[in-house]
């Protein structure tokens, strides 16, 4: 293939460790085997900034910036310019003026944005370049919901976000190449809510390190420690994982633990908010913060659980179960893009009743729990390989087959 690509994404696309990371780290490096990729990003932390050198490996040219807008900043400015704030929290004169020198100086054939917040940073761009829009999730769906439950300040502000973040995501798709979402189901909302037609908006799935998650890899393994063990792993300052981990330790957890009064919840992630802090204090309840490696985690569990009440696209915290061969119970949206079926791959449960008896159910059925996780385990074998969900990529971003032929 001939010609180069401009690789816009929010954050560091290394390490692959968190939800975000792990799509965009994946779409970059099979890309980057077909042509030469020059990578504009944001770090939040120095953290990230570290992580940066390992791109050079991958990346023809980056520049990495440091995202140093607060919220409250971010919501002055958007509000005094009009825009979503998601938009508004990432925005740098820098990426503007290095983007703009890239595609002036390489022979660029196609801009891929990853995620709605770095569409605003594609100039208006000749004919012969496509313009590839991966909103991975459609994000003001999520921020409408919030408003709608809500009450007071808050909700107004997720209300607003909502309908200023889709006029966004509706002017950026119109004038897209090509669309596409983590998963069919958020393509058809978004299809349906826009007028676009399934030529323009497509899934392209998330997929999952098979030879990584995997139950016979080698990585440390966790103490087991006495009675039931359950685990939910994410990001935990991330608002769906922290309402999902609340839910569970204070109302699910209790019903299960009257049942069997050994069972633990371990909360397995990163930068724990303090409500996710506080429930550590709750009887059986293990918050861990960020650990090395998940894998020890998931393999300990009896049962992984995935209780939240707003998902959007494809859980990868769900895959990454699946992988390692675990029971799961998740909730309906949770499960929601994921090609499983209930009582086959995983058990699905709408509500902390219904998530405490299944919990309880494959407690006291091992060999059940057993079959659960092995099918899991076949079933993302047979579906979910990186190589396999993104097989088409290049030729989709690049423009090298129709779209209507890359449907499927």
């Amino acid at each position: 293939m001939t010609g180069e690509v401009l690789f816009l994404c929010h954050r560091v696309p290394f390490p692959p460790d968190r939800g975000d990371k792990i799509r965009s780290h994946h779409l970059l490096r099979r890309l980057a085997e077909v042509a030469p990729v020059h990578v504009g990003c944001f770090a939040d932390d120095a953290r990230d900034m570290d992580f940066a050198m390992e791109m050079e490996g991958v990346a023809a040219s980056q520049c990495v910036l440091r995202r140093d807008r607060s919220r409250i900043a971010a919501g002055v400015r958007g509000l005094a310019k009009g825009q979503p704030l998601l938009v508004a929290l990432f925005d740098h004169p820098g990426l503007h003026q290095w983007v703009a020198r890239t595609l002036a100086q390489r022979p660029i054939r196609a801009v891929f944005a990853y995620s709605a917040q770095m569409a605003h940073f594609v100039p208006t761009l000749p004919m012969a370049t496509h313009f590839f829009m991966d909103f991975v999730d459609f994000d003001s769906a999520k921020y409408a919901a919030y408003g709608a439950e809500g009450s007071g300040p808050m909700a107004w502000v997720n209300r607003r976000e909502g309908r200023k973040l889709f006029d966004f995501e509706r002017a950026v798709a119109e004038r897209a190449t090509l669309c596409s979402f983590v998963s069919e189901a958020e393509a058809a909302l978004f299809r349906a809510a826009t007028g676009l037609g399934p030529e323009r908006a497509i899934a392209i799935e998330n997929g999952v390190a098979t030879d990584y998650f995997d139950p016979v890899a080698d990585f440390a393994p966790v103490e087991q420690g006495e009675g039931p063990l359950l685990v939910f792993t994410g990001q935990m300052d991330y608002r769906p994982n922290v309402e999902a981990v609340e839910s569970f330790a204070r109302e699910t957890l209790p019903a299960i633990r009257g049942g069997r009064p050994d069972t633990r919840f371990a909360i397995v992630g990163r930068n724990p908010a303090r409500a996710v802090q506080a429930l550590a204090a709750l009887p059986g309840v293990i918050v861990t913060g960020g650990v090395p490696d998940v894998r020890g985690w998931l393999a300990a569990a009896d049962v992984v659980v995935a209780p939240l009440r707003i998902a959007r696209g494809i859980q990868n915290k769900v895959l990454e179960a699946m992988a390692m061969g675990r029971p799961i119970v998740a909730s309906p949206q949770a499960a929601e893009g994921i090609d499983a079926t209930d009582d086959e791959h995983l058990s699905i449960a709408a509500d902390p009743g219904a998530e405490a008896e299944a919990i309880l159910a494959l407690l006291a059925d091992p060999d059940r729990a057993a079959r659960l996780g092995a099918a899991a385990r076949g079933r993302v074998e047979q579906r979910y390989r990186w190589a396999a969900t993104l097989d088409r990529l290049p030729d989709l971003v690049l423009g090298r087959r129709t779209m209507r032929g890359c449907m499927g």
